[in-house]
């Protein structure tokens, strides 16, 4: 816990909350103490109020609507399981055994809750200034690519994180084809999982055709 604070930039008067908020509920059932999903509730609260407090003053020309969509974007699972892993949250989760080896500390609904929750121990223990300087710099970040319209682009990565949850299972990217003049070419790319088709996708590269194969294929598994 002591290199996840340096990590974040704040020292927990209360070290409990900190555990606490690290503390997934399969943890939380094996030992009968308290999981992080109270902390989770507040912090969902706390990172609206921030993220909308945030656009409301620097996106002063973007109607309501406009700023609802952006404020959703920002907050969403994709980009708070970014920001999670951009501190390596998962590496210091308290997880139970069987949780831990079907890949809890990578799953994209895990880290997300986690940074919800980390957010909410902070604000409890430093207040809300606290939680203020802690978030706000991964709220710019986020902005300022969804101006770029760079915003949770990496289907690979959450497909692969998905995949990695059963054992054993082994995801590979197949070219299946290209047309096009070299100035102008498009690349078709396949997915598989282990040797089953997941999804078909195309592109100006080879890196964006299997994007968008990973994009297809976790629109295959219901997943938007």
């Amino acid at each position: 816990m002591f290199e996840l604070q340096k990590r974040i930039g704040y020292k927990f008067k209360d070290e409990s909350l900190l555990k606490r908020a690290l503390t997934h509920s399969s943890y939380a059932n094996e030992k009968r103490c308290a999981s992080n999903e109270r902390l989770e509730f507040l912090g969902d609260s706390v990172l609206s109020l921030l993220t909308s407090e945030f656009l409301f003053e620097h996106y002063r020309r973007l109607p309501e609507g406009e700023l609802t969509k952006l404020r959703a974007a920002l907050v969403c699972e994709k980009s708070l399981c970014g920001f999670s892993r951009q501190l390596s949250i998962g590496e210091a989760l308290f997880v139970g055994k069987g949780e831990d080896t079907a890949g809890a500390r990578v799953r994209p609904s895990t880290l997300a809750d986690a940074f919800e929750a980390l957010l909410a121990a902070i604000y409890l223990d430093g207040g809300l200034d606290c939680a203020r300087r802690f978030v706000l710099p991964y709220i710019e970040k986020a902005a300022a690519a969804a101006e770029r319209g760079e915003v949770f682009k990496d289907y690979k990565t959450i497909l692969q994180e998905i995949v990695q949850q059963t054992p054993g299972e082994r995801l590979e990217y197949v070219l299946t084809g290209e047309e096009g003049p070299d100035h102008n070419k498009r690349f078709f790319s396949r997915v598989l999982l282990n040797s089953n088709v997941l999804g078909e996708g195309s592109g100006r590269t080879k890196k964006e055709a299997e994007q968008n194969a990973a994009r297809a294929a976790l629109e295959f598994m219901g997943i938007s």
